[in-house]
């Protein structure tokens, strides 16, 4: 059941306001603060999730039908319940997740390139943001190269003309737009790259990297064997956590950039296992 402490954790951060101060929001932001709410409660009534968005029951019944038609949840009588591959939502239904978060991960790993260098990128709502800083860096503007698998942030930086992109093969998968299978290999085997920058869905001490997808955690793999350089960023919330293909072990991992949340106890074993920590 959805409480008084989680409405206020959600709506704020996912319902802007306009200048009368009725709150408004876009369907995807929407299903957003839904599939948020379902995450941590597993199960949502459409009473409750009308007064947590400030929207009507006819409004919610209608996004828990076109959800459920998506397979992002599941029908029940008068609500909604969280079903398995909830947690591997379409990018779109992630950006606003831990979005100040992963601005701060994104600034402090831009920090770590230097000029001219060659950067691996995957997909993600956290390397998207970081491809952003990246080409909005004024300590770079003389110009680096991105190897990537994602199409969205090829799509992005293609018109940086101080960035070199090169986009591997593969067959897109709409989840996270990233190519994957045989055809990525092609590229990725020819070139060289100073560091690797990994989004992940999660990150475990003794299992390492991982992803909910095993055709993604293949061509990350590949992507970070060229790297001279490894850096997982994550915010805190996937640190600690198992998802269902692992991508590399924690000793190929040179750096986690992640948020101040994270916990010491955390941080501690990591680095204890080789990995240098840097809560932004």
């Amino acid at each position: 059941m959805c409480t008084g402490s989680l409405t206020c954790q959600v709506v704020p951060r996912l319902l802007p306001t306009d200048l009368k101060g009725e709150a408004f929001v876009s369907r995807y932001d929407r299903w957003n603060a839904i599939l948020e709410l379902l995450a941590q409660e597993g199960r949502l009534s459409v009473e409750e999730a009308a007064q947590s968005l400030d929207v009507s029951t006819a409004t919610i019944r209608r996004d828990f039908d076109q959800l459920a038609q998506q397979q992002m949840l599941m029908r029940t009588r008068g609500g909604a319940v969280a079903q398995s591959v909830s947690y591997d939502l379409p990018l779109r239904y992630k950006t606003a997740r831990h979005a100040d978060e992963k601005h701060r991960i994104a600034s402090a790993a831009a920090g770590l390139v230097s000029p001219g260098a060659v950067i691996g990128l995957n997909g993600g709502t956290t390397t998207s943001e970081l491809a952003r800083t990246l080409a909005t860096s004024p300590a770079l503007e003389s110009g680096f190269t991105i190897v990537t698998n994602a199409l969205n942030i090829a799509s992005e930086l293609t018109v940086r003309q101080h960035v070199k992109i090169v986009v591997t093969g593969g067959v897109a998968r709409p989840q996270s737009y990233e190519l994957i299978g045989p055809l990525a290999s092609g590229v990725l085997e020819q070139v060289t790259l100073d560091v690797a920058f990994l989004g992940v869905d999660a990150l475990d001490v003794e299992l390492g990297a991982s992803a909910h997808h095993e055709g993604e955690a293949s061509v990350n793999y590949l992507l970070i064997s060229r790297a001279s350089q490894v850096v997982v960023v994550a915010d805190s919330s996937k640190v600690g956590k198992r998802a269902f293909s692992r991508i590399c072990p924690t000793n190929q991992i040179d750096t986690l950039v992640t948020d101040a949340q994270l916990s010491d106890s955390l941080a501690n074993q990591l680095t204890d296992a080789g990995v240098k920590v840097i809560r932004a």
